[in-house]
């Protein structure tokens, strides 16, 4: 019932950009594995072989501690709607952050970063599809907006100031170079 793919195809590109969520999973060599819920239109298809992603602010910063020490991620969609589909894609990630050379190119990507943590480019070694018949029916009703909220209130000054409080060091104490100290 899998296929595996060298690249994202036409077909696989449509059914991406039609998902309103995408699950990433990350691990360090040793600690807990993360897996996370991502949405808010922040996942664009470069190319065949490249994925972005914009991070925007969360309770934790798991992913980046992980890239940094492995850059190993997986991406992860599945068809809630319409035809049954498991889409993974594998591969090996960089962290872009605002102090970055190529930030201001990929973040032209997105829309509202005030709550913008990092971009992750998401290098694709392999592909992989799988039927999907177990993922149950949804209806998309709408994005919160609590997120973009919160991160507009605070201002870019106090998002940056939440970082500090709060993602700096995975849950395992591994560094995530939120800031380049």
């Amino acid at each position: 019932m899998s296929q595996l793919y060298d690249a994202i195809n036409d077909e696989l590109q449509q059914f991406i950009l039609k998902q309103k969520i995408f699950f990433v999973g990350t691990a360090g060599a040793e600690g807990k594995v993360n897996v996370s819920p991502k949405g808010m239109d922040t996942l664009r298809v470069i190319d065949d072989k490249r994925v972005i992603w914009l991070n925007h602010t969360g309770s934790g910063n798991e992913s980046a501690a992980h890239v940094l020490e492995n850059g190993r991620m997986t991406i992860m969609f599945c068809a809630f709607e319409d035809k049954p589909l498991i889409l993974r894609l594998y591969g090996n990630a960089t962290a872009i952050h605002e102090r970055d050379d190529l930030w201001d190119h990929m973040v032209k990507n997105f829309d509202n970063v005030t709550g913008a943590r990092q971009i992750f480019n998401l290098e694709i070694e392999m592909v992989q599809t799988s039927c999907g018949f177990a993922v149950p029916n949804f209806d998309y009703v709408a994005e919160r907006e609590v997120l973009l909220n919160w991160a507009e209130v605070k201002g870019r000054e106090g998002v940056v100031q939440y970082w500090r409080d709060n993602n700096v060091e995975s849950l395992d104490g591994k560094p995530t170079k939120v800031f380049d100290e």
